[in-house]
């Protein structure tokens, strides 16, 4: 293990649902967690966060938040869409040395490490990746408003749209569709939850979803074979063949196990780490990168 590995660095992994923060020196891990933080529908908040955990993370180390801001950092965010929201990003983070990507590039790497393979992610958004010879490449990511396809959110969103089609009489009510209606108290309390509810919120009706599919409801399962479609959809546009391993990830991503077709399904294997894991090992790619400019 080289000096570098032995170097403290500071990992970040920020989504929609929660901010993971870690120091990391040689095999000592310590991390914390904050709230959502995507750069993007809330540019101020994901710093706020960010700046929260930090100072939790030096409190638990009982150092100083300059200790870590020296320390070589990798920054997986959702939202960073290009380089100008990562510039932005680093104009108000106080680390020295920084490397910043979203948060799709930290996960790949923590669930297939240097594995070749494909990821359907689906937490409360969703992306997809598929690795060969190091080289990686992603689809998806875009947000609940134009992708996050068979994410949490989305799950929750199709939901709600068939219960309303049910009240038109355009599709079969059934046990979720009833549940939902009642729940939210008819199509009005369906359209006021819709206009204020957060991704994280609409992602919170997917474990109903599931467990009514589950169940054999007609209207869960219809939303859990589309998603399926969706992840299988994504995962050859990126070029995934089969035979190929594939990690289902996030909350709800597992789920979708069952649904889909046998090819893809006889391939999925257990993720060999959590992102934050992945924006660790990128931490210290840095790190080295650093040692060796200044060997």
């Amino acid at each position: 293990m080289g000096k570098s590995e032995h170097s403290l660095v500071v990992a970040i992994d920020g989504g929609g649902t929660r901010c993971r923060i870690a120091a990391c020196r040689g095999k000592d891990v310590l991390a914390v967690e904050t709230g959502p933080a995507n750069a993007s529908t809330d540019f101020g908040k994901a710093v706020r966060q960010i700046a929260h955990g930090l100072e939790l993370l030096a409190a638990r180390m009982g150092c100083s938040v300059e200790t870590l801001s020296t320390a070589p950092a990798f920054v997986g965010l959702a939202g960073v869409s290009g380089p100008d929201i990562a510039d932005r990003l680093r104009a108000v983070l106080p680390f020295k040395h920084v490397r910043i990507e979203d948060d799709r590039v930290a996960a790949a790497r923590g669930v297939l490490g240097h594995r070749d393979g494909a990821i359907g992610h689906c937490g409360t958004g969703s992306f997809y990746a598929a690795q060969t010879g190091g080289k990686v490449r992603f689809a998806g990511g875009w947000g609940p408003v134009l992708g996050d396809e068979a994410s949490a959110q989305w799950v929750g969103r199709i939901a709600l749209g068939l219960a309303l089609e049910t009240l038109d009489g355009r599709l079969q009510p059934s046990a979720l569709s009833e549940r939902l209606i009642a729940d939210l108290e008819g199509a009005a309390g369906i359209l006021r939850f819709v206009g204020s509810a957060l991704p994280s919120e609409m992602g919170a009706l997917a474990p109903l979803v599931t467990e009514f599919a589950g169940r054999g409801d007609s209207i869960g399962g219809e939303i859990m074979r589309r998603g399926a479609g969706e992840i299988v959809r994504a995962l050859k546009a990126i070029g995934w063949q089969a035979g190929q391993a594939v990690c289902l990830t996030g909350g709800i991503g597992p789920h979708y196990i069952s649904y889909l077709p046998e090819d893809l399904r006889a391939v999925v294997i257990d993720r060999e780490g959590e992102p934050i894991d992945g924006a660790i090992a990128l931490a210290r790619d840095l790190a080295q990168e650093i040692a060796h400019a200044c060997s």
